[in-house]
């Protein structure tokens, strides 16, 4: 009887894992999918986010490791905005403590619109590495406020964080599509990985489900860290307006 409906939560959970490493791996937004497949199988809250973090810290590590192999990580800037994606993340989260971020569903029905005609208008996109155009103090400053602020969503609210992080890298600083999807795995990576050893001091993560579960999650963020390098900026960016749909629903289906 257990193991019949430990079957069923794999089968729940395996497929939207692999699919989730694979888009999050592409744009972000891999938690969009995720977190509600594991509440779906039955897991409370505290245990689906905590199970969760588990996989998708192995996924984005094996994406983390693959964009670097191909060169399309810049360490120096990725770094500093994780120091600041971790500083804000502790600032967003003690701020909900006081301010519910309800208000901040509003801003979004708003602001991911703006954001995804923009996408779809500006042609050029993320298309060019223009990031030596940038000197290097602007370069430093921007990856800082990239992730503080970004960290700060993330502690405070949370929902495409990588997809909002991907969308700083390549206006402020001028990446195209890959170099920023490379950047953002490193801060994803030590955000997921601090905020991994929490759930696990705080029992919240049941390895029965989350060992399978991140098997699958390396595997999709493989085979979307590949298919993103070899097939370029444009299955990205159309990747990119997927999540910012995704989002998009999501915000809309928590307002209403």
């Amino acid at each position: 009887m257990w193991f019949d409906q430990y079957l069923l939560k794999l089968i729940i959970i395996l497929p939207s894992i692999f699919i989730a490493g694979f888009i999050d791996s592409i744009a972000g937004g891999g938690g969009l999918i995720s977190v509600p497949a594991y509440l779906a199988a039955g897991l409370p809250p505290h245990f689906a986010l905590g199970t969760n973090k588990f996989s998708s810290t192995f996924g984005t590590l094996f994406a983390t490791i693959t964009y670097k192999q191909n060169k399309m990580i810049d360490l120096k800037v990725a770094f500093l905005a994780s120091i600041f994606a971790l500083l804000g993340s502790a600032l967003g989260a003690r701020t909900v403590l006081f301010i519910k971020p309800d208000f901040l569903r509003y801003i979004l029905l708003i602001l991911i619109p703006v954001i995804t005609i923009f996408v779809l208008i500006k042609k050029d996109f993320g298309m060019v590495d223009r990031s030596k155009s940038v000197d290097d103090k602007k370069a430093l400053f921007f990856s800082s406020l990239a992730g503080l602020v970004i960290g700060f969503y993330d502690g405070f609210f949370g929902p495409g964080t990588g997809t909002f992080l991907i969308l700083f890298f390549s206006l402020l600083l001028k990446y195209d599509l890959r170099m920023s999807n490379g950047n953002t795995k490193v801060v994803n990576l030590s955000s997921n990985v601090a905020a991994l050893i929490t759930f696990i001091f705080n029992g919240k993560v049941l390895f029965l489900i989350g060992i399978p579960a991140a098997i699958f999650g390396i595997l999709g963020n493989l085979a979307g860290s590949r298919i993103a390098i070899k097939k370029g900026n444009n299955i990205i960016k159309v990747f990119f307006i997927l999540v910012l749909s995704i989002l998009f629903v999501k915000v809309i289906l928590d307002t209403f």
